[in-house]
């Protein structure tokens, strides 16, 4: 119930936001959607922005979006934290060059810290799903880009939030922050990602956030412009791709939901 009023909620809020979208075409909606919980510290949460920032100015990521389908890509971001605690601090945004990048970069860059709670990973990403729903854009392709260093343990069980933006046919992909308490990089897999084509790209802690950023950004826009894993059957993993690091990238089978699990209280 909590979850269907969120959503009826951001949809009459965007209502002017999508008025004044709704003849733009792109070939990427993006939602960042990014962890300012209690467990994240001020340091961390610039560090993110930062990551953030610089990767709208990367040159692999700026001549990744001038490559895509010609109509660019819309991105926005979502601080979120606790249950009613999700708030829209980057507008929809449409790239499609150089300069517009370092736009949205700049806006990134000087982004404040909004909320410091519990992890109520769900609501972010039922709070996304309104965004994208009350953005006006027609997209061939949306994702949700859900950041975080914890699991949920507040509002409605993640699973299904995950599932209801499966079946709308967005894409969730994750980037757990690591840290030596909980086993986050299975828990986003199992838990968070779904879709066709979601993956999920690990950061060894705060430290490795830019540079995975970087990378997870250029990888969500490519898939923007080439169809998802083929032949997968629903339910399996297909297997991993290679990060230029050496890491592995989990990506999901087209339409399949992760397994279950109990998440933990934190």
């Amino acid at each position: 119930m909590r979850a269907a009023l969120l959503l009826s909620t951001c949809a009459v809020l965007l209502g002017s936001a999508a008025s004044a979208y709704a003849d733009d075409t792109v070939d990427l909606a993006l939602v960042l959607a990014v962890d300012t919980s209690a467990s994240i510290k001020d340091e961390s949460f610039r560090l993110q922005m930062d990551g953030y920032a610089s990767a709208f100015l990367d040159p692999a990521v700026i001549a990744t979006i001038a490559k895509s389908g010609g109509h660019g890509v819309a991105v926005t971001m979502v601080e979120w934290s606790g249950t009613g605690q999700q708030m829209q601090v980057i507008p929809w945004t449409i790239i499609r060059d150089k300069a517009t990048s370092e736009n949205l970069a700049a806006s990134i860059k000087i982004a404040k810290r909004v909320f410091r709670d519990i992890t109520s990973i769900s609501e972010g990403i039922d709070f996304s799903v309104a965004l994208l729903h009350g953005s006006g854009l027609s997209s061939s392709q949306r994702v949700i880009d859900v950041s975080g260093d914890g699991p949920n343990n507040a509002g409605r069980d993640v699973r299904l939030a995950r599932d209801a933006a499966v079946k709308d046919g967005i894409t969730i992909n994750g980037l757990p922050i690591l840290t030596d308490e909980f086993d986050l990089k299975t828990y986003y897999k199992d838990n968070v990602s779904g879709g066709v084509g979601s993956f999920i790209e690990v950061a060894d802690g705060m430290a490795a956030f830019a540079e995975t950023i970087r990378y997870k950004i250029v990888k969500e826009i490519s898939d923007a412009q080439t169809p998802g894993p083929a032949q997968a059957q629903p339910g399996t993993i297909v297997p991993s791709t290679r990060h230029p690091t050496g890491r592995k990238t989990h990506v999901s089978a087209p339409g399949s939901l992760a397994k279950n699990f109990v998440s933990p209280s934190r």
